[in-house]
């Protein structure tokens, strides 16, 4: 899935558009035993409570591809006859109205979260009728081409409000606020069959997860039959990792400054792309090639990227191995933050026998949060800072 298909599917979460038909939920303990099931028609609830639960499913589906939303696609055993695919389409086509198969679900997941704390598992039913688009990307209600029937799932923590002080209207007195039990943004959910190119794509779904480096990999396991992806940090780790081998300890620091920029450009020129950036292994060893790393040094790279991903074919996001909001250079005692947009100002001389750090200063210079006068003196150049 990409951007464009969950943000199409997030607009259906309002009292207007809204075309959930089912909700089922279960409550469970820190013990993972079920305080209560319920099964009900989602066009029976309060119009309040109707509107909570869509603003929990819009977080269900937010966040950043590939940290908070991860595609998963079903191993092929897994599409076979008993296989996790053919549960969870048990689950979509009974829409929700086979109790004992929800029920079955609902034990699946509690017994594969790992989770020391209270929270609500919330699953629901719907049917988008796809509406066409115009050439100018025009929707057009009265001219639907398919219709998109789903489930989504959402694992909300719940915990107990905090304690304080409150106003009591019958007593007219402040005094000690009853604390109750609140269901929380969802941490873990998944949206199944995926989104594709406007229609049902049973091969895929999309995982959330509010935390991308705490992925629970046994419940993606035990729901969808397969290894989970790599987090984003694993995946920014992996590449640095094989960056490092590659250039070895003696790296160039301007090709370090190269693959930044080359990588920055890269998600630039791929901005109105509607799929999300990725890198082939091959796209990754040409993209050190074309920061400078020596041919030599690019011998060992297959087998570095096959030991960093365990399988040579994996793709690598950028968003996760690029770093477009900060550029670092640390040593044992100083830490320098550059604009990322302004790597060029940073660069390594050696001077009295020194290598050093210099930076380009046009302008003035703050310290601890005040201005202070440059180094320079009238009839000389803008200084640098050593």
């Amino acid at each position: 899935m990409n951007k464009a298909g969950v943000l199409e599917i997030r607009k259906q979460f309002t009292q207007e558009r809204c075309t959930i038909d089912r909700i089922c939920s279960c409550y469970v303990n820190h013990e993972k035993e079920k305080l209560f099931v319920s099964h009900r028609s989602f066009g029976s609830l309060p119009e309040e409570e109707t509107f909570k639960y869509l603003e929990l499913f819009k977080h269900t589906l937010g966040g950043t591809f590939g940290k908070n939303l991860l595609s998963i696609s079903f191993p092929l055993e897994e599409e076979m006859t008993g296989g996790k695919q053919e549960f969870l389409l048990k689950l979509q086509d009974s829409g929700l109205k086979d109790e004992a198969l929800v029920d079955e679900f609902f034990d699946l997941v509690i017994a594969n979260y790992a989770n020391g704390e209270n929270y609500y598992i919330i699953l629901v039913h719907a049917s988008y009728d796809v509406p066409g688009v115009t050439k100018d990307g025009i929707e057009m209600e009265d001219a639907s081409e398919n219709v998109y029937e789903y489930l989504l799932c959402s694992i909300c923590p719940v915990t107990l409000s905090k304690a304080g002080l409150g106003y009591n209207e019958e007593k007219n007195v402040i005094e000690e606020r009853n604390r109750d039990w609140q269901v929380e943004q969802p941490g873990k959910g998944f949206l199944f069959p995926a989104f594709i190119d406007r229609a049902s794509d049973i091969h895929e779904l999309l995982y959330f997860t509010k935390k991308p480096d705490e992925l629970h990999p046994e419940m993606i396991e035990a729901l969808f039959g397969t290894v989970p992806p790599l987090s984003s940090k694993d995946q920014r780790e992996g590449f640095q990792e094989i960056v490092q081998e590659t250039i070895g300890e003696d790296g160039d620091y301007a090709i370090m400054q190269n693959i930044h920029e080359n990588l920055n450009q890269m998600m630039e020129d791929h901005e109105e792309e509607k799929e999300n950036l990725s890198l082939s292994k091959k796209e990754v060893k040409q993209l050190l090639q074309d920061s400078g790393v020596e041919q030599e040094k690019l011998e060992q790279f297959d087998k570095t990227f096959e030991a960093s991903f365990s399988r040579e074919d994996y793709p690598l996001l950028a968003g996760n191995i690029a770093n477009t909001r900060k550029f670092e250079l640390e040593t044992p005692d100083v830490i320098i933050k550059v604009n990322p947009e302004r790597a060029d100002l940073v660069e390594t001389r050696w001077i009295d026998g020194r290598q050093c750090l210099v930076i380009k200063v046009d302008d003035h210079i703050e310290v601890n949060g005040v201005q202070v006068r440059t180094l320079r003196t009238p009839g000389q150049p803008n200084p640098v800072l050593q």
